[in-house]
């Protein structure tokens, strides 16, 4: 064998090591393996403490705050458990929202209307929600109106009851806004707000997520929970970059 095969060798070996050690979870067994099976979408269990502590939060509190890393599964799990809810009877709707906040890019130069040009920001609700529900499920519930997915500025003046309500990307939400949206909540309804106080769009000190979370946590009916990097649950290259970036 010669020298410059034994060195890719080991160059191999040690990036396989290096991924091994990480603290990425797989959510879904098999993963990384091929095309996933869709029958998984029965079931949806958590693969961390953290996700565990998220996931009974949910269930026993009325308001839950979630906070952490990119791929710690915080909207897809948010998203899961209000499918859940509407599936069980236990609440009559969904309502799914998040800011439409420019990172760089300009919404006005984006083709068609208003809704035309929101579409982008609301795309990956849509794709949580394809994930859990056939395509045909989902264009139902959403004709009848039993899931709405709107940005939050939409949100204003509502009052939402016997609903499961999502607010996701609230690091780019601003302490007023998450004021506003947090006095939507109404009977029989739970919300959940999602984000990643590390990763605003906004100046650091116009984003009102971690603010927020502060002052809310131990307050009764008020869970705050706080993910980490070994939450972490998407490809393992994911973690691994975070630790340098």
């Amino acid at each position: 064998m010669t020298k410059r095969s034994v060195q890719k060798r080991t160059r191999s070996a040690q990036r396989d090591a290096t991924v091994k050690t990480t603290n990425v979870h797989p959510l879904f067994p098999g993963e990384g393996e091929g095309p996933r099976d869709q029958s998984y979408l029965a079931t949806v269990k958590p693969r961390t403490a953290g996700q565990s502590a998220l996931m009974k939060a949910i269930d026993e509190h009325s308001l839950v705050i979630a906070s952490g890393p990119a791929g710690t599964g915080k909207t897809y799990l948010a998203i899961a458990k209000a499918v859940e809810a509407l599936e069980a009877g236990t609440v009559g709707r969904i309502v799914l929202s998040r800011p439409a906040v420019e990172a760089g890019e300009n919404l006005g130069f984006l083709p068609g209307g208003i809704e035309d040009k929101l579409a982008p920001f609301l795309r990956p609700l849509y794709d949580a929600l394809s994930d859990r529900l056939s395509p045909k499920r989902l264009k139902s519930l959403m004709a009848e109106g039993l899931i709405e997915i709107a940005p939050v500025g939409y949100m204003r003046g509502r009052t939402l009851n016997n609903a499961f309500v999502v607010i996701d990307e609230a690091q780019n939400c601003t302490y007023t806004q998450l004021k506003m949206l947090l006095t939507r909540l109404g009977w029989n309804s739970t919300m959940v707000i999602t984000g990643d106080p590390a990763q605003t769009d906004l100046l650091p000190e116009l984003s009102g997520l971690a603010e927020a979370s502060n002052k809310l946590d131990g307050l009764a009916g008020v869970s705050v929970c706080r993910l980490r990097d070994n939450d972490i649950v998407r490809h393992p290259l994911v973690a691994t970059m975070l630790t340098v970036l």
